[in-house]
């Protein structure tokens, strides 16, 4: 009697596990268009490795920062303890399919109460126990309550997978920045230390000028006054180079007070990046992923709080040696067992469970929203960069003809001057536009460069041509 009626039992559990289904990934938002708004026309480049895409800068010192990035920065090694915990939990979650063994072994010593009631007349006030047993539990995943666990764990496992070359990526994104940022420096303070020098000489030719009685104090003055601003100009681009250069020791795992970095020439290459078509961004992003596989784990959150409706199955069963006698308690008549099913259900919780599936839901919402909004970004990220690249470029051709003209205009204040047709507040004007126009097509060279590592993290870091 008991066997169909365990056969048809299992065959309602199969057919109620089927009602825990939940809805699948949103819909990616895609732009119509089949390549970016400002991407360039496309170019031959090889493909490129995303742990290898700085050497495009050409600068061994970021080649030599990288890899003690990847071997000593903080936030990095956070990142990867983040993963091993997720890893971990995940295990964890796996361990729950397999039965459940344990071992126990119990000597007691007791007196008992003379007044206990249902004593037997003969029985002894001590009297010693002795147990040796081994117990096995193992819970039937008839609704898929464990699997659908074990899916969610392995989903933000690789969520954090994600996240850790996601943060691998922004750092070393970070560090190539901030060294483009520090050789732009490097350029500035060498041009404003040839300015101060040339200032100099211009205000030495001035004070011989107003020895000879050809220049009056006021052009000293003003002469003097180029240099010293030129001076003050060198030292605050000095002290933002040392910033920088505390930063990036931060970031590799240094102490600023003893790190350092030679100055040198910042590379002229400006690399040439193909940024693909906009469907291919949705698997170069370590964020979209991890986004992704959020959705995937939220979508099995749910289908774990679905299950709570059903009742738990759970084998058990037991056996081992008891006796009083314990030099002899591994005896044929020392064995006990005991083995049998369980079967629990919740018949009322108040709300509980309806409870928390409406909160899984909103969680699977929110995940798929997030999801969402770090798809938008990422191409709103790229275009900006190609945006930025675009209208640098654009303003980098513009000042250099600004550069050639305030070069031509200093020529001219500085020949006038020493011919006497002019005053020294219009070489004054001229050497101030002329460095201006030149720190600027520095800062803009700067810029391009910089903006060439974010369009390079936007796309996720590399890229290939595989079909």
């Amino acid at each position: 009697m008991m066997q169909p009626r365990l056969i048809a039992l299992l065959l309602v559990a199969c057919g109620l596990a089927g009602c825990a289904h939940v809805a699948e990934m949103p819909a990616v938002p895609l732009p119509e268009a089949p390549a970016y708004r400002g991407a360039p026309q496309a170019a031959a480049v090889p493909a490129l490795q995303r742990d290898t895409w700085w050497t495009l800068y050409q600068d061994p010192e970021l080649d030599r920062l990288q890899q003690q990035l990847l071997a000593s920065s903080p936030d990095l090694g956070s990142a990867l303890a983040r993963y091993q915990q997720a890893r971990a939990a995940t295990d964890s979650l796996r361990a729950a399919r397999l039965p459940s063994v344990g071992a126990s072994a119990d000597v007691v010593r007791t007196r008992q109460s003379e007044n206990r009631p249902l004593r037997g007349a003969g029985s002894s006030n001590y009297y010693n126990s002795g147990t040796l047993s081994l117990s096995l539990d193992y819970e039937l995943d008839l609704w898929g309550r464990i699997s659908r666990q074990v899916a969610a764990g392995a989903a933000e496992e690789q969520a954090a997978q994600a996240d850790l070359a996601g943060a691998q990526l922004a750092l070393q994104a970070q560090l190539a920045d901030f060294l483009l940022a520090l050789r732009g420096a490097d350029q500035e303070i060498e041009l404003l230390r040839e300015t101060e020098a040339a200032f100099g000489r211009a205000a030495g030719m001035v004070v011989e000028r107003h020895r000879a009685g050809l220049a009056s104090g006021l052009d000293v003055a003003q002469a003097e006054a180029q240099q010293e601003s030129a001076r003050s100009q060198l030292h605050q681009v000095q002290a933002q180079r040392d910033v920088l250069e505390h930063a990036i020791a931060t970031l590799v795992g240094s102490h600023a007070s003893t790190f350092s970095i030679q100055a040198a020439p910042a590379s002229d290459v400006l690399p040439t990046i193909p940024t693909g078509v906009p469907s291919e961004l949705l698997q170069r992003r370590p964020d979209i992923a991890a986004a992704q596989r959020r959705v995937a784990a939220a979508n099995a959150g749910v289908g774990v709080a679905r299950t709570a409706f059903f009742p738990s199955l759970r084998l058990s069963a037991t056996g081992g040696y008891q006796s009083s006698d314990l030099s002899n308690i591994i005896a044929a008549p020392n064995v006990f067992w005991a083995i049998g099913p369980g079967l629990l259900a919740n018949l009322f919780d108040g709300g509980r469970r309806r409870a928390e599936v409406a909160r899984a839901e909103a969680v699977l919402d929110e995940t798929g929203q997030t999801y969402r909004a770090t798809v938008l970004a990422a191409f709103q990220q790229v275009e900006d960069q190609l945006a930025l690249l675009r209208r640098y470029g654009d303003a980098t051709q513009a000042e250099q003809r600004t550069v050639a003209a305030s070069r031509r205009a200093l020529d001219m204040a500085t020949s006038r001057y020493r011919d006497g047709a002019a005053s020294y507040l219009d070489v004054v004007a001229a050497q101030t536009t002329n460095l201006q126009a030149r720190r600027n097509a520095l800062d803009l060279a700067t810029r391009q460069r910089r903006a060439t590592v974010q369009l390079i993290r936007a796309i996720g870091g590399g890229w290939s041509f595989e079909g």
